[in-house]
């Protein structure tokens, strides 16, 4: 049984007006657009994003594999979200030898997943390792008060503010920087900062 632990998205068990369920499948339609070939679900969840994508872009990947730490989730994707296309793994985003198990992608997906995450270098590494010359990063995280900072979420670490966030991603040859609310998702140069509490990075390696 896969545990609703008021982060985790089992659209299942969350009603159509949900924001936190609208606002993650708005992010898997504005990813889709970018999927092809190999692609990774960087902490997949209960597996409902991957199945969108591997439906969606069928045409277009070749595999797609879908990460997460929790065995119960890996389940349940397994279970819930099966596709012919998609594979999920039981794995921890910071395990270093990942690159060498996995391979690398053509797109890497990772959606509210670093706020989470105490190792952020090691994350941050294998996302870099595991993407090809020219691959796509599609990650997302919400902002808050800054790296160190306690954010009152009981589940994430911290939460970057907008400059932190942009800073990540030096090591890419280009990025591009949207902004969410709800199901708004906007380039960054046609919103106020203020007005989205979440970012997202296109980044091309």
């Amino acid at each position: 049984m896969l545990e609703d632990t008021g982060e985790r998205v089992i659209p299942e068990k969350m009603k159509i007006t949900n924001g936190l369920l609208l606002e993650h499948i708005a992010r898997y339609h504005f990813a889709a657009n970018y999927a092809h070939g190999r692609v990774l679900d960087f902490a997949c969840g209960s597996g409902y994003g991957s199945q969108i994508i591997a439906k969606q872009r069928k045409k277009f990947i070749t595999e797609l594999i879908g990460i997460d730490y929790n065995e119960d989730a890996i389940k349940y994707a397994k279970h819930k979200y099966h596709h012919p296309l998609a594979t999920y793994l039981e794995g921890d985003v910071t395990d270093q030898s990942l690159p060498e198990k996995l391979g690398q992608f053509d797109v890497i997906l990772s959606f509210e997943t670093i706020e989470h995450i105490a190792e952020e270098e090691k994350f941050l590494s294998n996302i870099y390792r595991l993407l090809k010359p020219n691959g796509i990063l599609i990650l997302s995280t919400p902002f808050g008060k800054g790296r160190g900072i306690p954010s009152g979420q009981e589940f994430h670490v911290h939460q970057l503010t907008v400059k932190e966030f942009k800073d990540l991603f030096t090591a890419y040859s280009f990025t591009e920087f949207y902004y969410q609310n709800g199901v708004l998702i906007e380039p960054a140069e046609y919103a106020r900062e203020n007005h989205y509490p979440l970012g997202i990075a296109v980044c091309k390696k």
